[in-house]
């Protein structure tokens, strides 16, 4: 089930999706995953996304998606799935496709977290699905391919220190005394 929450954005512009395509899509992979079960897809925006990271992952700050895996003994229920359509689109722009090719690229990678792959604990087995179930599924670049060819981020402050280890004259290397 797909269930879109209202963004908070005041512009009035919210994204047209066909929930019916999203579900269809949904089910696929979720075949594709081998994962049984009903499956709840939140589309909300960063802020919920925010909200949702903060109180179950500690992390004060939004992201494009969250799995919530259902309990044991929840017989024909997987789990939620939580995506940012704000973030969504935002990637979406970034990559050159469009804001459903993204969403089902976001889909298909809660799903498999769903499934139980964890891309940061598992020695690629993840991300190894996930290209194959990407090629299947007709999917752009996955998230976990993006992350890894993805440039470090550099903050101020090493980009700064970097510059000026550069410009700095070279220094003999000084005597190191142990006491």
């Amino acid at each position: 089930m797909i269930v879109t929450e209202p963004p908070s954005r005041t512009d009035g512009k919210q994204p047209s999706l066909q929930k019916a395509t999203l579900s269809r899509f949904l089910k696929r992979a979720q075949k594709a995953a081998e994962l049984d079960g009903e499956v709840t897809v939140l589309l909300a925006d960063d802020a919920r996304l925010k909200e949702l990271n903060r109180s179950f992952r500690h992390k004060n700050k939004p992201t494009d998606v969250l799995s919530f895996p259902a309990f044991e003994n929840e017989e024909g229920y997987a789990g939620d799935l939580a995506i940012s359509l704000e973030t969504a689109k935002r990637q979406a722009d970034e990559h050159g496709h469009s804001l459903e090719d993204e969403l089902r690229t976001l889909m298909l990678h809660g799903v498999l977290h769903l499934a139980g792959y964890d891309h940061e604990t598992d020695k690629g087995e993840m991300r190894a699905l996930e290209a194959e179930l990407r090629e299947k599924l007709k999917l752009p670049t996955g998230l976990i391919e993006r992350t890894l060819s993805a440039p470090k981020k550099r903050t101020a402050a090493k980009a700064k220190k970097t510059t000026a280890k550069k410009a700095a004259p070279k220094k003999s290397p000084a005597k190191r005394t142990w006491r």
